[in-house]
């Protein structure tokens, strides 16, 4: 069975403050509508504990106009580190169809800057049996955090 390990990092930058960008990954509602309600997958349940020790999980079925149809997806995460408005460490799950794919840990640092936020993303990731992989998992990661802008817009 292998394993692969990658590591990658995405970087935006926001035109809001590091606390509205912050606050779109604390506030249950906000994050629900950007992380979960992605076009092409149907909300199944969404909770969100965001403190230390604090827990976020999702499911949702791939959508008719996706590879997958109906088919289940688990996101598992628990949040490992909170600085208001400056980080969050996180280490998750994801599961496909009930199998568990890989396991994470992620960064996520807010930096003010002129024109906004400096918002920088940094997965550790372990895929099991070439599931998703890197490249499929920074292309993900790259479609939320433009729903996140969008979020944020509204």
């Amino acid at each position: 069975m292998p394993i692969a390990h990658a590591t990658f990092t995405v970087e935006r930058t926001y035109p809001k403050s590091p606390e509205v960008v912050f606050r779109a990954f604390s506030d249950p509602a906000k994050k629900r509508r950007w992380f979960v309600e992605g076009e092409g997958f149907i909300t199944d349940s969404y909770d969100l504990d965001f403190r230390v020790g604090g827990t976020e999980t999702s499911r949702f079925r791939m959508g008719d106009n996706t590879p997958m149809p109906g088919t289940p997806v688990a996101n598992d995460t628990v949040f490992m580190d909170i600085v208001p408005d400056t980080r969050i460490v996180t280490a998750y799950t994801m599961a496909v169809n009930g199998a568990r794919i890989s396991c994470s840990l992620s960064t996520f640092t807010f930096e003010a800057v002129a024109t906004g936020t400096r918002f920088t993303m940094t997965e550790q990731a372990c895929f099991f049996d070439n599931a998703d992989g890197v490249e499929m998992r920074k292309e993900g990661w790259t479609h939320l955090l433009d729903a996140l802008a969008k979020e944020m817009a509204r």
